[in-house]
């Protein structure tokens, strides 16, 4: 019997890329949390509610780390 394997898609983010979001939770380190076509990034210095425009700083497997653009 085969098992089946996760579908290993890049990450739908790249660095330096600039997007205007919802903050739509707080992590656990208290960061804000937004999603991008379901993929979770980390908005330090938010809140939930927040409309931000964020720049991508860094992309790991699972999710992305971003700083708010002024």
């Amino acid at each position: 019997m085969r098992r089946k394997v996760k579908n290993k898609q890049s990450p739908p983010v790249k660095v330096d890329e600039i997007y205007k979001v919802k903050i739509i939770a707080i992590g656990s380190r208290g960061d804000g949390i937004t999603k991008i076509k379901g993929f979770v990034i980390f908005v330090p210095e938010t809140k939930v509610g927040e409309e931000v425009r964020i720049r991508i700083n860094k992309v790991m497997k699972n999710f992305a780390v971003a700083s708010v653009e002024e």
